[in-house]
């Protein structure tokens, strides 16, 4: 107990001297956290040696002298797994890192020298950087706190019959055929519940292989210990609309409606208000990386899918400026980036509309953001460079292309085509004008991992932390 204290002050020293950071990485399925992250730490800790980082002033201007891993404060949270994820990446062939399934965490000490210094002051400075990785399915679950059982299975039926394309559909449909029978008011089999339950969860599992984001709850996908568990086996009931909140209150403590919604509000107070108060709360700044490329290959509904799920996702966040109070006792984000990831899958003349795209499929969100006076960046990143730009010349006409390897070990020279730097109109969809292929990493070194503006993210993130 002590020891626990001793680190508690410390942190709370450190925060109030501005000393620590706590940066949060979330995604959506296979927007590429597990890359970013490996990235991030190889890149600090290759700082001042190998490291390209030019669009990090601290490093541009020499200042920034490396990185070490040091022993996270909270013992509880899984460390994230970066001596597997880059050995991987060394592998011959190389291969990419394994997915983390849930939160994980990293701490960094990142010396460095101001850009000002005096006759008091040492010559070397230390920031504490704290990482978090979660995946972006459970910030889909906040909202679930603003429902009750009954509203939440009417915005998801409402959902599926007034958005939802043909493809999602056909996914729930078997779980759909079986929950229509049910009776809301007849005595719960929980042998039956399981079953359906199975079936929900699983149309979701296959959404999410097909591409699609927008999928409720988000541990449905990523069970991890509570596979199996009665607080995972709810799902939503239709027509409860045509029924008063009296009368379904009314109904017998064991019904199907009554267990169901039991397991709801245990679903909502023991799995998401956990991650809420434990962690999501204590982030001081965040990044959300998107896989805008490949919503774009999978096609409109699947685009539509994500655009919804990010407008949901953006609304979670509890942002502001902070002063010295705020930074000790209630803690909100207060810097936010948005990357559109694997820049890499597309030729550097691609780069500025696929920005472009990304900021069109949250204009929204981030119009409040700009009201707000938060700062936000939206760009393009590789976390980890799987291709080289080429040119080809035909008949005299020089065309940019990319050379890369493909997961099969085919080596390719290609043109996936031009992104739109607006949201896709029918024209764009009908001539299938992009071809995404999914590359494999390049062959690594032991020097600092290759990346496409990864310096430009550190920038952003911590750069105001290194002067």
């Amino acid at each position: 107990m002590p020891t626990d204290l001793t680190r508690d002050l410390m942190d709370l020293i450190e925060r109030g001297r501005d000393r620590q950071l706590r940066l949060a990485v979330t995604g959506l399925s296979r927007a590429g956290k597990t890359a970013f992250l490996t990235s991030l730490v190889d890149q600090l800790r290759h700082a001042g040696l190998e490291a390209r980082l030019d669009l990090l002033a601290a490093s541009r201007e020499g200042r920034l002298l490396g990185a070490q891993r040091v022993a996270q404060r909270d013992l509880g949270v899984p460390r994230f797994p970066f001596d597997q994820a880059r050995a991987s990446l060394e592998q011959i062939p190389p291969r990419w890192p394994e997915p983390t399934r849930g939160i994980s965490e990293l701490r960094l000490t990142i010396r460095y020298r101001p850009q000002r210094q005096s006759w008091f002051s040492a010559d070397n400075a230390e920031l504490t950087l704290d990482l978090f990785d979660y995946p972006g399915e459970w910030l889909l679950d906040l909202p679930l706190l603003d429902h009750t059982f009954a509203s939440w299975s009417m915005t998801q039926w409402q959902a599926m019959q007034e958005s939802a394309g043909p493809a999602r559909r056909a996914m729930l449909a078997p779980w759909q055929a079986c929950v229509d029978q049910l009776d809301i008011a007849q005595e719960a089999d929980e042998a039956l519940l399981a079953d359906i339950s199975e079936q929900y969860a699983s149309g979701l599992r296959a959404a999410r292989e097909a591409g699609f984001s927008h999928l409720q709850p988000g541990r449905f996908l990523l069970p991890g210990e509570l596979a199996g568990a009665p607080v995972l086996q709810f799902f939503p009931l239709p027509g409860l609309d045509s029924h008063s909140a009296e009368t379904l209150e009314r109904l017998p403590e064991s019904s199907v409606y009554r267990t169901l919604a039991r397991r709801f509000a245990h679903y909502q107070q023991h799995i998401v208000k956990p991650f809420y108060r434990d962690h999501f709360r204590r982030f001081d700044r965040q990044i959300v990386l998107v896989d805008v490329l490949g919503a774009l290959n999978a096609g409109p509904e699947r685009f539509e899918d994500l655009s919804q799920a990010l407008q949901q996702l953006m609304q979670s966040f509890n942002y502001g400026r902070r002063s010295l109070f705020s930074r000790l006792f209630t803690p909100r984000i207060d810097r936010l980036a948005i990357a559109a990831t694997k820049a890499d899958h597309v030729t550097p003349d691609q780069h500025a509309r696929l920005v472009s795209l990304l900021e069109a499929l949250l204009a929204e969100p981030l119009k409040n953001l700009k009201y707000a006076d938060i700062p936000v960046k939206a760009l393009s990143l590789a976390s980890i460079r799987a291709t080289e730009a080429r040119e080809v010349t035909h008949q005299g006409r020089t065309s940019p292309a990319l050379r890369g390897t493909t997961l099969d070990g085919e080596s390719l020279l290609t043109f996936p085509g031009e992104v739109p730097g607006r949201l896709p109109d029918p024209a764009f969809w009908e001539r299938q004008g992009f071809d995404f292929t999914a590359f494999r990493p390049q062959p690594v070194t032991a020097g600092a991992l290759p990346h496409i503006r990864m310096d430009l993210a550190l920038d952003w993130l911590l750069g105001d932390k290194l002067r």
